[in-house]
């Protein structure tokens, strides 16, 4: 077993020469399973003891920069390798089309053609971590069953030396990224000496990029068309190096042919006119690069690149991308601030992160994870924006503040530092959407932290992506709060049942899109008998419920004038026509007389009800009806009339209850029927809740429910 001792005690085993061993485990089991299984690049992940977080304890065949947004990464991550950890399985991923369906953040940082697999590294009893290994896109669709067993086997493996390591009290952390290095020595050779004087007589340029993107050697044609001296290149990326190649366009060329191991062309312009053509090479050890005059493409016109990037530009564009895929599935605040942590805060090593908002002239915590006192959180909550804090000042210039230390924060603001939050260094986000200021994203970390530069760019980006985000969100939550106050105000806040007859209603709102819609229901007390209605307006919008407003209070106007069933349908129908909303609506209008034990019915392409007799038997009404209100104004809607025996109960609902994806509404139905027959006698109140838990309202709610239940106790 390799690093790990087979004896007792605390300490590494000692080798023959009385050191201890400290060969690099994680880095020799990579390698052997990318070797196994021919894959060019792959990672270890170590789960974090004290937090559900994987990170990157080695990588092997690529620059660490091309993962750079996952070198961090929740456990609940929606990517392969957290997939793989918690749900201890082997996730395969056979192409670029795949991975943009399943996963489709990484296929934003990395739309290459590639193949991947990850697997867990886990005994019985305990998660260590993840793996994940590449290949390039000529690999089969499908994993061998050769390379299955290998790599699980090798994980296996990894996962008892990590157990081992553990019970020896020797924890395996972080090691050297394995990178192909050049053969030592071969410039020294006779043949090697005679190929560079072979080079340096072609026309065209010819360069050698190592794995990082680096120059290793360049002929005189390449530093002549690239127009820097070759001492000048030498051991740079040429990106950087040379200004007008300084465009994301041609870093990605260089991404896309390392991860997918295909050649890989582009042309770019060099000032003032003339167009060159690159030609990429790869393979695991680097690139070789032909770079050639491109006449043929001499007229097209492209935009002189931008020059001034930093050299770790790679990991801000990784970042940045990465980050922005998660943060476009935020619908509300909750949601933003959700990601926020789990994407944003898990991938810069973040311990705590806060986002706050302004209104009325003060701060507002909008949401909060990681710090473990409520205090401070209530410390920034309500303070007034005239405070010179570095959260008020963040947001008043949008400027970012970063403070390493607790030293530093305490100097810049004497008596507003952090230290009562147990946190050591800090980073001030401004959070500026459509030119305004719509926040400030705090992250907080346990250890003081410097933040170079291209870190601080790549928090800043996110910054206005956060902003982003949380300026749809908060108009999202603005425009809910509106249509569920709309929505409340239409709907009845109480039922007033006519004497012999109890009532209870529910309504429950759809998991998906504003959590509003047009299923309405009332109860119109008409001494001595009185109306009941039930229906569901087309749609999930504030347009649907405003409709059910109107229609909801046409029912009461008509049965307040003594309407007959009938009559109060078709009235209703050449209303909703006359308002010529374009929407439809079903309806189940009834009038009860409970001295008679009789309830009158007029249905509009509605569910059909359930009547519970007294002896507990439960039937479907099979009642007459027309179409759907607002389709024909001539429509007729018959009536039929129903025995309602004291003790009966009706169960009035809309179509959510019963339908979804999957269920067939007939057992649905036959299985509320068994529900009431079982438990009908129970107290009106907790039979609604059983009636709305039992239907396939449960999980996801791809629409609204409404239910109505009646129950007729005979003469006052």
């Amino acid at each position: 077993m390799v690093g790990v001792s087979d004896g007792p005690g605390p300490g590494p085993a000692p080798a023959a020469d009385g050191m201890p061993d400290v060969q690099p485990v994680l880095s020799l089991a990579l390698v052997s399973m990318m070797q196994a299984v021919r894959a060019h690049s792959g990672a270890v992940y170590l789960l974090r003891p004290d937090e559900p977080v994987l990170e990157m304890a080695v990588m092997a065949g690529m620059p660490r920069a091309f993962a750079a947004p996952w070198q961090r990464v929740g456990l609940s991550a929606p990517i392969p390798v957290a997939d793989a950890a918690r749900e201890r399985r082997l996730v395969w991923v056979g192409g670029e089309e795949e991975m943009a369906r399943r996963y489709p953040r990484i296929a934003v940082v990395l739309a290459y053609p590639f193949s991947l697999a990850a697997l867990p590294v886990a005994t019985e009893h305990r998660l260590y971590g993840a793996v994940f290994v590449t290949w390039p896109g000529a690999h089969a669709p499908e994993l061998s069953d050769a390379e299955r067993d290998q790599l699980g086997a090798a994980c296996d493996r990894l996962a008892l030396r990590l157990e081992g390591a553990a019970r020896d009290n020797r924890p395996l952390g972080h090691e050297t990224d394995v990178m192909t290095e050049p053969v030592a020595g071969v410039a020294d050779t006779l043949g090697s000496v005679e190929a560079a004087r072979m080079v340096s007589r072609l026309p065209y340029g010819l360069v050698s990029l190592d794995l990082h993107g680096r120059i290793g050697f360049l002929n005189t044609a390449a530093a002549e068309l690239l127009g820097r001296p070759l001492g000048e290149l030498l051991g740079t990326l040429p990106w950087v190096s040379v200004p007008w190649l300084n465009d994301p366009m041609y870093e990605d060329r260089y991404r896309g042919a390392l991860v997918s191991q295909q050649v890989t062309s582009f042309v770019a312009l060099r000032p003032p006119g003339e167009w060159l053509s690159f030609r990429m090479y790869p393979s695991t050890t680097g690139l070789s690069v032909r770079i050639s005059r491109a006449r043929a493409v001499a007229e097209m016109a492209r935009a002189t690149p931008r020059a001034g990037a930093s050299p770790s530009r790679l990991v801000t564009i990784s970042q940045v991308l990465g980050l922005a895929g998660a943060l476009t599935e935020a619908v509300g605040v909750q949601d933003v601030v959700q990601l926020v942590w789990t994407e944003v805060a898990a991938a810069v090593g973040s311990q705590a992160m806060m986002i706050l908002g302004s209104q009325g002239g003060r701060l507002h915590v909008l949401g909060h994870r990681g710090y473990p006192d409520q205090h401070t959180v209530e410390r920034f909550h309500g303070l007034p924006l005239t405070e010179r804090t570095p959260g008020t000042q963040a947001l008043h210039s949008g400027v970012p503040a970063f403070f390493d230390s607790r030293e530093q924060l305490e100097r810049l603001y004497p008596g507003r530092y952090e230290s009562p939050d147990g946190f050591a260094a800090w980073a001030y986000l401004p959070l500026i959407a459509s030119g305004r200021p719509v926040g400030t994203c705090v992250l907080a970390y346990a250890e003081p932290h410097v933040f170079p530069a291209d870190e601080r760019a790549v928090l800043t980006s996110l910054g206005g992506l956060i902003a982003q985000a949380l300026e749809r969100a908060l108009l999202y939550d603005a425009k809910n709060r509106l249509a569920h106050g709309l929505q409340q105000a239409l709907l009845p806040h109480s039922l007033a049942p006519p004497p012999g007859i109890e009532a209870a209603a529910r309504y429950v709102p759809a998991t998906q899109g504003m959590d509003i819609g047009g299923d309405f229901y009332d109860l119109v007390p008409t001494l001595p008998l009185a109306a009941a209605v039930i229906g569901d307006v087309q749609g999930h919008n504030v347009a649907a419920a405003g409709l059910m407003g109107q229609i909801r209070t046409g029912v009461r106007a008509y049965t307040t004038v003594g309407q007959a069933p009938h009559e109060v349908m078709s009235s209703t129908n050449r209303l909703l026509i006359d308002l010529g909303a374009e929407l439809f609506a079903s309806c189940l209008y009834l009038r009860l007389d409970p001295v008679r034990g009789r309830a009158v019915m007029a249905r509009a392409g509605h569910p059909p009800p359930l009547l519970r007799r007294p002896d507990g038997r439960v039937r479907v009404l099979d009642l007459a009806g027309g179409p759907l209100l607002g389709i024909d104004a001539a429509a007729v809607y018959p009536t039929t009339e129903v025995d309602l025996a004291p003790g009966s109960v009706l169960v009035l609902y809309t179509d959510g209850l019963v339908e979804a994806p999957g269920t067939d509404i007939e057992d649905a139905l036959a299985g509320l029927g068994e529900l009431l027959a079982e438990t009908g006698d129970r107290p009106l109140e907790q039979l609604a809740d059983d009636v709305v838990r039992h239907g396939a309202a449960t999980g996801e709610r791809v629409d609204d429910v409404a239910v109505l239940l009646l129950r007729a106790h005979g003469e006052p």
